[in-house]
């Protein structure tokens, strides 16, 4: 099962991009006002992921979505 997490940007540093499934700074997705970010994994807990002081919950694939709507990290602006 896949699992997601937010955690603010600050500690990008700490994530190891071996452990999740992002590959790098580049491939994350950000909160409108840039100041979170998402990981996923799948499987146990990656140890980056443990030491992380700012993540939020664990969340399932229907949760992250559900947050992923509202308007923190989807903007209504035009691009």
């Amino acid at each position: 099962m896949t699992t997601y997490i937010t955690f603010n940007v600050s500690e990008i540093g700490s994530i190891d991009f071996n452990q999740v499934l992002e590959t790098s700074v580049e491939t994350l997705r950000y909160s409108v006002d840039k100041t979170q970010t998402i990981v996923k994994w799948v499987g146990e807990v990656p140890s980056c992921i443990l030491s992380l002081t700012t993540k939020s919950a664990y969340m399932t694939y229907d949760e992250i979505l559900a947050l992923l709507s509202t308007p923190i990290w989807t903007s209504n602006e035009p691009i």
